[in-house]
């Protein structure tokens, strides 16, 4: 085991542009992304939907994602990340090239559909960081790839919004992000990817794997049994004591969707204060959480590498937050819990990402982590029903919702943390 982690250490070390490619990918992804998402609502809009058949046609993505994450991430672990993720770019990019050209609604739908099947390439370039770092390491590549990712995130809507004020704003827009994932498809070839890369199994089996994977392909039955390998990899997580972290995934990422589904609309309703200045709230917010992944690796090394300790501090952190943001008197206080909310999430999501793949099984990364997606699926097709219904009661319904939801989460943590950790020292004498 040793001597494993070993060769992946010395292997992270020979390949420090590689990793810092993955960082570039993941910047234009989310930077192409939030290019479009601002605009969607206002385009869907303007193609004369009503706003209920605009919700409808909103929640074709988050469905999509929903049962396309974990068959997508399984298939990355049995073909390989350099192929899976460039198919993934390419069936991304011609779906938002699509949707440069919808217009009639029926269009638009249509270019959702591949983008909502396939949009998956962040999920797997983790994966391939998984493969590439050692268990103590993983926790600084992912806050670094994730504060890259944010960075995009909090640039392309200044782009997108820009654009959007010319004629035809929309459709470049859509253009332009298409050539960007043109453009990471282009970057993820080049890469020197090499045998060791482009396996997505470390153990003394993979080359046998990777023989078996050749033997597969050459005759007609392989890619039924590929359709196989990818069933019951699914199964062996949908089989695993794995419940109570994905339950805590869902409840955290419906709690902090309910944060924000609101923002602007609660912010103008209790503070009249104009949407700008709520959009650049969430800037400041992005921006936060952007930095804060470079500082992941120093919070994980105060807490010993102790991810279920910080996944329960943050998580708590995180509703003490959204309540204050909920009973907020004053915009300064709006503006504090913004601050440190950035912080809490961020770090919350790395450590919920680091424990599905400590918990699960060596090799699996990318359907561990697509099943974590289809679980985030979940809570953006429940959300906005969500947060509708609260809403309909106070304007801070929705996150007075998501302290409840946080409150469960918490209650969760307490009870299972301790099994994670005497199970974590069950098998420490092993390695």
């Amino acid at each position: 085991m040793c001597n494993s982690k070993c060769s992946i250490s010395e292997r992270t070390r020979r390949e420090p542009r590689f990793i810092r490619c993955m960082y570039v990918v993941g910047f234009m992804d989310l930077f192409g992304v939030s290019m479009i998402i601002p605009l969607l609502s206002h385009h869907v809009k303007s193609l004369g939907a009503s706003p209920t058949m605009a919700g409808i046609v909103g929640s074709t993505y988050g469905v999509l994602q929903l049962f396309s994450s974990t068959i997508v991430g399984s298939w990355s672990d049995g073909v390989g990340r350099r192929y899976s993720l460039l198919t993934c770019l390419l069936l991304s990019a011609f779906g938002y090239a699509l949707l440069g050209l919808s217009t009639s609604i029926t269009l638009f739908v249509l270019a959702r559909i591949p983008v909502g099947l396939f949009k998956h390439s962040l999920s797997i370039c983790r994966a391939l960081l998984s493969d590439l770092v050692s268990e103590t390491e993983r926790p600084v590549a992912m806050g670094h790839f994730n504060a890259a990712s944010s960075v995009g995130f909090i640039l392309g809507p200044v782009v997108g919004g820009y654009l959007a004020e010319h004629e035809g704003g929309f459709y470049t827009s859509s253009f332009a992000c298409a050539a960007i994932f043109l453009l990471n498809a282009g970057l993820v070839w080049m890469l020197p990817w090499n045998n060791h890369l482009n396996r997505t199994d470390a153990n003394a089996n993979s080359s046998r794997q990777h023989a078996s994977r050749k033997r597969e392909a050459a005759n007609s039955l392989g890619v039924w049994r590929q359709l196989s390998s990818v069933l019951l990899r699914i199964r062996a997580v949908a089989t695993s004591d794995m419940w109570d972290v994905f339950l805590v995934r869902l409840l955290m990422a419906v709690a902090i969707m309910l944060y924000y589904s609101n923002f602007s609309l609660a912010l103008e309703e209790r503070f009249a204060l104009r949407p700008q200045v709520a959009g650049y709230l969430i800037s400041y917010s992005s921006t936060l959480g952007a930095l804060t992944g470079c500082l992941v690796g120093p919070v994980t090394r105060l807490y010993g590498n102790d991810m279920a300790t910080l996944l329960l501090h943050s998580t708590a952190l995180t509703c003490i937050l959204i309540f204050l943001y909920a009973a907020a008197p004053s915009v300064w206080q709006v503006v504090l819990t913004s601050t440190f909310f950035a912080i809490s999430t961020t770090i919350g999501r790395t450590c919920i990402t680091d424990l599905e793949l400590r918990r699960g099984e060596p090799g699996a990364s990318g359907t561990l982590l697509g099943a974590g997606q289809s679980v985030t699926a979940v809570g953006r097709v429940a959300a906005p029903l969500l947060s509708g219904l609260a809403q309909e009661v106070s304007p801070c319904g929705p996150p007075s919702l998501g302290v409840v939801l946080a409150l469960a989460a918490i209650l969760l943590l307490l009870l299972r943390t301790p099994k994670w950790e005497s199970r974590s020292k069950a098998k420490s004498p092993k390695l």
